[in-house]
């Protein structure tokens, strides 16, 4: 599975942004799709995430201004961004897990990085 993350940027506080995360491979695989952000010099955290069956789950910093969503088909997922703060500045990572059985009957699980989408949040 092979990610694509875009739509960072340079907004100002309060403003808004849409991060899009276009996913390929074996989509028909994926059951987590997530997204997580990491500051300069601090750890990589999760910021929100949603399952194949729809449920959502963030951070308590993201909860009542971020969304997460997925196409339907698995192909993408999207944060929508709002009311952004100084403190949301940093690299934007998508990240997918699943898992599937190989030609052998054996079940492989696998989890996908996207690369990094810079959001910079200042006046």
């Amino acid at each position: 599975v092979q990610l694509q993350a875009s739509g960072g940027g340079l907004v100002q506080p309060g403003g808004s942004l849409r991060l899009s995360c276009a996913v390929s491979g074996r989509i028909d695989s994926i059951n987590f799709m997530g997204w997580y952000h990491q500051a300069p010099g601090k750890t990589r955290e999760l910021v929100a995430t949603v399952t194949s069956g729809g449920k959502t789950d963030y951070a308590d910093s993201a909860r009542g201004r971020f969304t997460i969503s997925r196409d339907p088909t698995g192909s993408a997922v999207y944060l929508q961004m709002n009311n952004l703060r100084p403190e949301d500045t940093a690299l934007y990572y998508c990240r997918v897990k699943g898992g599937y059985y190989n030609d052998n009957g054996e079940r492989v699980e696998y989890g996908s990085w996207g690369q990094g989408t810079e959001v910079t949040v200042s006046s």
